[in-house]
């Protein structure tokens, strides 16, 4: 390599300066992990390479043996980990190594809790595998040229890891990059061949990118076993992974553990995946896939936007990274790769759209998640429950997105309910149809912006006397989810805030008389709240459904749950005027009082309180909170006199 020309130095974002600080003063507890990262970062680059060279053959420069080279100097104390792949010009570099907005640092720093452990398994979740160079090393140079580009614009980057680098242009004959870690003092275990074989066996060896070291060279003894000055023999390269593809290797020769070593590899996630399933289908279609649930959700989970879906390989080739076409957006934290021969090799995003064969895959690569989720739920209660709490509100975008699955992912739901007194989302669909009553053909539920508020809901309190399960959801994604369902196993759903109670399986003919004569006895409370309540309300009527409370309102049928009111008023959105129904409880004692006021200003405040009350019980926020209490004192205030 030449002089450099055109040297610039840079200072780093500050939210890299802020994790290489971490990272250099040991947030990781098993400093392994850096060469794990680099090696996958090179294989990538080759994938990249043999991908680009799909259309244009010329990047190879007529060097198609894509391989990684890793080499050491004991003397140096330095490590070398290079690639032929697809390189980087001096704006990738710039953009990869200088900056790390990509990864959503900031989000990670704000994540950290001080726990070593806790976070060294996040870390992995932001994609910055590069900068753990800086866990071993004191200075860190790249020497990279992309493919296709003269020899002259090689570029050459270096950084002790502080808070700037430096980038200047150099000739590079070869394409490709070479990562260049100069050992921090103690650290030297890193520049023994021995070692190093160990750890690229342990965590590489499943790369399909040949690893290549040299053998170390062997002593010449003479016939007497005395050993040669000058006999030394040279050293020769050997492959020190086994450079097979693991998706094309029978499950029974693969282990647990490298099953889980290559999650890491293509995932970057430093921690387990919970789950695998490893399969290979011949007939009108073959394929091989190899899917993974991770652990814990990602940082961007939540951004739709954000690159997801499976490594696309055909027949081994490596087409695509980030492939999404072949799960639904709902299932957008799997993770692993599909490898087929029946798409095209010359397969671009637009072409792959249009391809019948995509919508075949991704209709079975669907079931198979869901089969493998529908599995774990049944076999490993406490590895699905870590899985629903990671990844459960966005199973919840699955029977509006994927109808022909809806059984399925229904069968997946877990929900908190008045069965257990427990926030923890453990009861599935099919449990509380077990427990239904005799005669109950309802799957009963109430959607509310909390747990507190929802298990004390007064809309509860007659399943509470009658033993009726309610699920109680609490999820923002709750109240549009349930808007897109009707019915499960044959049982229709019912929120109990919506439409009339019809509990007539349950009730005795003695509770039926009951109610029939409450409401007449009470036909003028009802007509004197109506014309007090006027505007506020859509009707009032006399309750079967409370027990304990005054009164409660009701929405319609077919009206907006307030959870879901509330989230679209407060992204700016319009939302249909509705208007509640005022239920009233005839044996409690305000209502009978009620019924008694005689004074219409003093009837009116009543009403207005009780119906402000009901709103709030429910989880709504009151119009006009100062008339609220205004009201309540002035009758403090005469309760006291």
């Amino acid at each position: 390599m030449t002089t450099e020309t055109r040297t610039e130095t840079h200072g780093f974002q500050t939210e890299v300066k802020q994790l290489l600080h971490l990272m250099i003063h040991s947030l990781y507890s098993n400093k392994d992990i850096f060469l794990r990262e680099l090696i996958s970062n090179a294989s990538d680059a080759a994938e990249k390479l043999r991908f680009e060279a799909l259309s244009n053959g010329a990047l190879y420069e007529n060097d198609g043996d894509l391989k990684i080279n890793i080499s050491f100097d004991k003397e140096a104390k330095t490590l070398t980990i290079a690639d032929n792949g697809i390189g980087m010009s001096r704006d990738d570099v710039i953009e990869h190594l200088g900056t790390i907005a990509k990864s959503g640092t900031a989000q990670f720093l704000s994540q950290l809790t001080g726990d070593q452990n806790k976070d060294s398994q996040l870390i992995g979740q932001f994609g910055v595998g590069f900068y753990s160079s800086f866990i071993v090393a004191d200075k860190v140079e790249v020497f990279t040229r992309k493919a296709g580009l003269p020899a002259e614009q090689g570029v050459h980057w270096v950084s002790e890891g502080e808070g700037e680098f430096t980038i200047g242009e150099v000739e590079k004959a070869g394409r490709g990059t070479s990562i260049v870690l100069h050992l921090k003092e103690g650290e030297e275990s890193f520049a023994d061949g021995f070692a190093l074989r160990g750890l690229v066996r342990k965590y590489s060896d499943h790369i399909s990118i040949p690893v290549i070291m040299h053998k170390e060279a062997m002593p010449n003894f003479g016939e007497e076993g005395e050993e040669k000055d000058a006999a030394a023999e040279e050293p020769e390269d050997e492959t020190v992974n086994s450079a097979t593809a693991l998706w094309t290797r029978n499950k029974s020769e693969i282990s647990e553990e490298e099953y889980q070593e290559f999650y890491k590899h293509i995932s970057h996630d430093f921690g387990n995946p919970l789950t695998w399933a490893h399969n290979r289908v011949e007939g009108n279609m073959e394929y091989t896939s190899l899917l993974f649930v991770p652990e814990r959700a990602p940082y961007d989970l939540w951004n739709r936007e954000a690159p997801k879906g499976l490594k696309l390989y055909v027949q081994r080739v490596f087409i695509m990274d980030q492939a999404d076409e072949f799960l639904p957006l709902y299932l957008r934290f799997m993770k692993g790769v599909i490898d087929t021969k029946d798409l095209s090799l010359n397969v671009s995003r637009e072409i792959l759209q249009k391809d019948a064969n995509v919508d075949k895959l991704r209709s079975a690569l669907t079931k198979r998640v869901l089969d493998m989720l529908i599995k774990l739920g049944k076999n490993d209660e406490e590895k699905y429950a870590a899985f629903w709490k990671e990844f459960g509100q966005v199973l919840k975008e699955g029977p509006a997105e994927d109808y022909g699955n809806r059984e399925k992912i229904l069968k997946l739901m877990r929900f908190s309910s008045t069965h257990a007194d427990s926030e923890e989302q453990n009861v599935s669909l099919d449990q509380y149809i077990e427990r239904m009553q005799e005669g109950q053909d309802k799957i009963y539920y109430v959607v509310a912006d909390n747990y507190n508020t929802a298990k004390n809901s007064p809309h509860l309190e007659i399943f509470r006397k009658k033993g009726i399960e309610v699920l109680l959801m609490t999820d923002r994604i709750d109240d549009w989810m349930m808007s897109q369902l009707q019915n499960y196993d044959e049982k229709a759903f019912q929120d109990v805030t919506k439409g009339q109670l019809d509990l007539e399986e349950t009730a005795t003919e003695e509770e039926k008389k009951e109610q029939e004569e409450a409401a007449k006895e009470l036909e003028g409370l009802v007509d004197r709240l109506k014309t007090s309540l006027g505007e506020k309300v859509a009707d009032v009527r006399i309750t079967n459904r409370l027990t304990d409370s005054p009164a409660c309102l009701v929405l319609g049928e077919q009206d907006m749950g307030l959870q879901m009111r509330q989230i679209m008023e407060a992204a700016g959105q319009a939302v249909p005027d509705t208007k509640p129904t005022f239920e009233v409880n005839p044996e409690h004692p305000l209502i009978e009082k009620l019924d008694k006021e005689a004074d219409e200003d003093r009837f009116g405040d009543l009403a207005s309180v009780l119906f402000d009350q009901a709103g709030l019980a429910a989880g709504a926020q009151l119009d006009d909170p100062a008339s609220y209490v205004a009201r309540l004192n002035k009758l403090l205030l005469e309760l006291s006199a």
